[in-house]
């Protein structure tokens, strides 16, 4: 009886054993199998039992080596921490190299540069030297010149250039190039109105390595940077290759409108003193014209526009052009009277709206006014920029001798409008003091 009841405990005891054993392994599997999602992050990156156990098995076994936490499973973030400060020196590194090859990168990018056209013959020189240091008195922008002479002018022009200090030559550079004509005869054109003037017809074809350009009489002063005039190539659509302003802002007494024996742009024609020019295009573009009806490029339709119209025109070069435009006006933008300022919009009354707003912002002194009394408001100008030595302060030697000198005009009509001429000069100096010498200081302060 004592052996019965005694295998029977041991039955009892081993049924427990067995029944607590199945029960933990059953919980351990179940506990391996959750953690495992969790890790994973979705249901199909749970491996099999075994592996499951491998893995957990190993986890389990990594113990803290002392202190706080010894024993305990690490947290599941611990290793990433751990590792982080490398990724962010990693990181960091590769930010740094980043911007190493940006800097290089716009380091080794050419800086960007303006072109500037004029065609120097006769007497114009010294009406060249002043619209050159116009140009460069108050543009931002580094300015190539290409300027087209005779030769005897040539060696005098780079002397006197030359001659600039080192502060006005590191704004600018220049090009000189001699007068040639691709088609036609050479003194036919060198004769077609002023002395070379139709010379600005053979740019695109002279000058093949040239994009753009902004193409000036030697009678130009600019009184705001150069830069302002060339970002209007930016307002350009698809068709437009060049740019002028009106010969006239009222018709019934604009010349074109009234005299003209050739068809000319628009209702009083354009004035081409002051001219933007995408070469690029104008060399790929085929025009339309009244001589051949599958049209013509450039230099093919120059020479027989020439022949045809050379007993209608009055203006040589600007007639031939305001022809071209008006069998493809599609081609020209219009920009305002402000960027090509003449007599014409002062000596009968005031009839540039925009100069009236916004000032003179090139002034075009054709008609000779530089070198006469006819209008002196013109003439006042002309003469305080050329003789403005480089180096001296701009408000004292140039602004405030333009504005005294102008009391002296106030007995024409152009000289009753002060404002017009001087609104643009104070306004462009006083961002190139802001930009050169306000900023300059205020880091270090």
């Amino acid at each position: 009886m004592r052996i019965h009841g005694r295998v029977v405990l041991i039955a009892v005891c081993l049924g427990v054993f067995l029944l607590l054993y199945f029960l933990r392994t059953n919980a351990a599997e179940d506990l391996l199998s959750r953690g495992a999602v969790v890790e994973g992050g979705h249901e199909d990156s749970v491996p099999s039992p075994s592996e499951l156990r491998r893995n957990v098995g190993a986890k389990f076994a990594q113990k803290a080596p002392s202190g706080k936490g010894a024993g305990l499973e690490k947290p599941p973030g611990a290793r990433q921490k751990k590792s982080k400060p490398k990724d962010r020196a990693s990181g960091a590194k590769t930010k740094s190299k980043l911007r190493s090859n940006v800097a290089r990168a716009v380091a080794k990018r050419p800086e960007e540069m303006m072109h500037l056209a004029v065609v120097l013959c006769g007497d114009r020189l010294d009406e060249t030297l002043a619209m050159v240091k116009s140009a460069i008195l108050f543009s931002l922008k580094r300015i190539r010149f290409h300027i087209f002479t005779e030769d005897p002018l040539a060696p005098e022009l780079k002397q006197k250039l030359s001659q600039w200090p080192p502060s006005a030559l590191a704004r600018f550079e220049f090009r000189i190039y001699p007068i040639t004509f691709s088609v036609g005869n050479a003194d036919e054109w060198k004769k077609l109105f002023k002395p070379c003037a139709a010379q600005r017809l053979f740019l695109p074809v002279i000058l093949k390595d040239v994009d753009s350009l902004l193409y000036v009489d030697t009678d130009v002063l600019f009184l705001r940077p150069m830069d302002d005039i060339w970002s209007l190539f930016k307002s350009f659509n698809s068709t437009q290759l060049a740019a002028m302003a009106p010969e006239h802002e009222i018709p019934k007494i604009g010349w074109y409108s009234r005299f003209a024996r050739h068809p000319f742009y628009g209702v009083t024609g354009v004035n081409s003193g002051v001219m933007l020019m995408n070469l690029t295009r104008v060399r790929s573009t085929i025009f339309k014209n009244s001589l051949i009806p599958s049209g013509l490029s450039w230099e093919e339709l120059l020479h027989p526009l020439y022949q045809k119209y050379k007993n209608h025109i009055t203006w040589g070069d600007q007639d031939l052009l305001n022809i071209i435009f008006h069998y493809n006006p599609e081609c020209l933008f219009i920009f305002s009277c402000h960027w090509n300022y003449r007599p014409d919009h002062c000596m009968y009354g005031s009839n540039c709206k925009e100069a009236e707003e916004e000032g003179v912002s090139i002034l075009h002194g054709n008609r000779g006014v530089y070198h006469d009394d006819k209008q002196p408001a013109f003439k006042v100008v002309y003469d305080v920029i050329r003789e403005f030595p480089f180096e001296d302060n701009m408000f004292q030697s140039l602004f405030y001798p333009i504005q005294t000198k102008f009391l002296d005009t106030v007995n024409t009509l152009c000289g009753r409008i002060p404002q017009v001429f001087l609104k643009q000069i104070e306004k462009t100096m006083r961002k190139i003091f802001q930009e050169k010498v306000v900023q300059h200081v205020r880091p270090h302060q």
